[in-house]
């Protein structure tokens, strides 16, 4: 499987939660094909292992995301994976079967794809009506603008870098661009999707700087550093998304696929 380039959106402070982001993938994706991109303004790499690349950015956040895409092509392919997400559960067939389809001529016009359905991409107030299909007949579902765009998912460059582009030069807080993403007007050839059904499960990594109790939760089970600044957890744990069957109705609807061709 090639290699694609996964940005991520951090900077040095939150340094072990992007190694814990990273650690997830390894663990729950063994062989996935994630060629981590990580900026950085002054503290040296802490994972020299496998597929990560450190990149020096300046410190404001507009100019940090610009940076990690400034030598792509508006039309490559890449997996957007901010450190205040990190995966709990995936469907590794699925997930590695958009990742194919994707790379593929025919997918040349679709702009991104989300395969955590959660939250607004659960409601059809934020869907356009419109669908696709890929190879296997997974139906995908159009999202209006960019909800749930910081989710980890797959995205064409361009995408990326004309919302960041649309940002102010100063954004003072990280969560002020939720506000600031729904002020921008998506181009209507900037084509979105989410699966139908949900395909992954997320763990925020902290809500109003404080770090939450499942991340914690998960950094501690698995021996690793936690931020130097963690002296507490929130109360309640944010997770995003529910696993159903998917992966037997995926492995089924597989099977009656093949039979028919055989038929």
């Amino acid at each position: 499987m090639n290699l694609v380039k996964a940005i991520v959106m951090t900077c040095d402070k939150y340094r072990t939660l992007t190694d814990h982001m990273i650690f997830k993938y390894a663990q729950l994706w063994p062989n996935h094909p994630f060629h981590f991109r990580v900026p950085y303004q002054e503290l040296a790499p802490t994972i020299t292992i496998g597929n990560i690349e450190y990149k020096k950015t300046p410190p404001d956040i507009r100019s940090t995301c610009l940076t990690l895409l400034d030598d792509l092509d508006d039309e490559e392919l890449i997996y957007w994976c901010i450190d205040d997400k990190y995966p709990i559960k995936l469907n590794v067939p699925r997930a590695e079967q958009i990742y194919q389809w994707l790379t593929k001529e025919e997918a040349s016009s679709i702009s991104g794809i989300l395969f955590c359905r959660c939250r607004e991409v659960a409601n059809s107030q934020f869907l356009t009506g419109q669908s696709v299909t890929d190879d296997l007949e997974n139906v995908y579902l159009e999202r209006k603008e960019y909800q749930q765009i910081w989710i980890h998912q797959f995205l064409r460059v361009k995408v990326l870098r004309y919302l960041f582009e649309s940002f102010p030069d100063e954004i003072l807080l990280a969560n002020s661009m939720d506000k600031l993403k729904s002020q921008v007007i998506k181009p209507p050839s900037h084509r979105i999707f989410v699966s139908r059904q949900n395909l992954a499960v997320f763990g925020e990594s902290t809500s109003r700087g404080v770090v939450t109790r499942n991340c914690h939760r998960s950094m501690s089970e698995n021996s690793l550093a936690l931020p130097v600044w963690c002296s507490e957890t929130t109360k309640n744990e944010i997770i995003m998304g529910v696993m159903d069957n998917t992966v037997k109705h995926w492995l089924g609807h597989l099977i009656k696929k093949l039979t028919r061709r055989s038929a």
